[in-house]
């Protein structure tokens, strides 16, 4: 049940959050890992918590969510990729936005133009729908092509 998948008026103090940041505050590494990747690790943990504790307020998509299913998923095992989905999906300073083929298609066309990812040019058209530029990502790479504030 998504039961906070709903349309909203975005205030400008909600900000999209990219699938990276839940998979890696969860994923707990199955090696040693690089300073640079316990930094994001700690900042997407500190992003985690102040969504949680109410003094964010973020959107995502079902697409997004259903990265972090897989990827979990696949790396981890499907009970805590259950218990992680169950915990955004209730998570009342989530907002996930339904996607439609019409948001695909236009995701596409920018995918292509500004050789980004789909779903990274998705995010961003969602983003552009609901009048959001500030995301939380660690793939900075696209979204710097695309003209958002990376937080």
């Amino acid at each position: 049940m998504l039961k906070n998948c709903q349309v909203i008026g975005m205030s400008l103090n909600v900000k999209f959050i990219d699938s990276n940041v839940f998979i890696y505050a969860i994923l707990k590494p199955q090696r040693s890992v690089n300073e640079k990747i316990k930094k994001m690790k700690e900042k997407a943990k500190e992003i985690l918590a102040k969504i949680d504790n109410g003094e964010e307020k973020v959107l995502t998509t079902v697409v997004h969510i259903s990265e972090i299913a897989n990827v979990i998923e696949s790396l981890s095992n499907l009970t805590t990729s259950i218990k992680v989905i169950e915990n955004i999906i209730s998570n009342e300073n989530i907002v996930i936005k339904q996607v439609t083929v019409q948001d695909y298609t236009e995701a596409v066309k920018i995918a292509d133009e500004e050789n980004v990812s789909i779903n990274d040019a998705l995010a961003y058209v969602i983003m552009m729908n609901n009048g959001i530029n500030e995301i939380y990502t660690f793939d900075e790479k696209h979204f710097k092509k695309l003209n958002v504030k990376i937080l």
